[in-house]
């Protein structure tokens, strides 16, 4: 116990370092301390009047539930969780510091990531059931090998940490080497993930409700994958938890975001 306590102390030391010396990454302002819907946000690389200005979807018209959007729900069909919840549809700037969190390393952004989550679901979610265990979307040993690192567990480590949830990185393996599901229909990429995911030993029996991070959601499919593999387990609940979620025609759909 006392060395997380005092990994907390600096980890929360070298934040407001950090904090003193860097630059907006949108706008080049100064950063300093940063707040959003109440919550003080552990990052140091936005500026407050960025905080403010991101895209976000407006929660409180579907009640922290992007399921309870109509054209969310025809959008992803066939699923197997029962929530859906992300900070944002997948534009600017999120899609740009996804795709550097991927592919150019850029671990600080998993710390951003987690704090607006954090802050948007200690809002939206104080009469959700309790959370008895987060996971990550895992990556098969032949990308984590080649990428050295998986950018979901990098976000669902730090998002479990603030909210002091239990995280298991190892309990679900990927033990198929997919081609990429980029381009394919929902049909497609449910046939190219069945079968993909394991269960690495047995859930304990008081795990009912399980949230599952992922960076990017288009069709629900990897995370609905894995919500039949927890169930066929015993797990009654399954929430998914993303920064960005990709919809086809977004616009038209009835513009549940309030900033666009």
């Amino acid at each position: 116990m006392a060395w997380k306590l005092d990994s907390d102390i600096f980890k929360r030391y070298y934040t407001d370092a950090l904090k003193s010396i860097s630059c907006c990454d949108l706008c080049g302002a100064n950063v300093s301390n940063s707040y959003l819907l109440g919550y003080s946000l552990s990052q140091a690389l936005l500026c407050q009047s960025c905080v403010n200005d991101l895209p976000y979807f407006n929660q409180s018209l579907i009640a922290g539930n992007l399921l309870n959007w109509p054209a969310v729900h025809r959008a992803l069909p066939n699923i197997h969780f029962e929530h859906l919840f992300a900070l944002s549809p997948y534009i600017y700037p999120f899609n740009k510091w996804l795709a550097q969190m991927k592919y150019l390393g850029r671990f600080e952004l998993a710390n951003l990531f987690s704090a607006l989550l954090c802050a948007q679901w200690q809002v939206m979610n104080k009469t959700i059931t309790p959370i008895d265990l987060v996971l990550s979307v895992p990556l098969h040993i032949k990308k984590w090998q080649v990428r050295g690192y998986n950018q979901a567990h990098l976000i669902a480590k730090s998002f479990a940490g603030t909210l002091s949830l239990p995280y298991d990185a190892n309990l679900v393996v990927r033990v198929k080497n997919n081609d990429s599901q980029m381009g394919k229909t929902g049909s497609e990429r449910r046939k190219n993930l069945a079968n993909a995911f394991v269960l690495q030993g047995k859930l304990v029996s008081h795990i009912k409700h399980v949230l599952i991070v992922d960076d990017v959601v288009t069709t629900g499919t990897t995370a609905s994958e894995i919500s039949k593999l927890l169930k066929q387990a015993g797990v009654e609940t399954v929430t998914l938890v993303t920064v960005c979620l990709t919809l086809p025609n977004a616009k038209k759909n009835g513009g549940v975001h309030g900033k666009l």
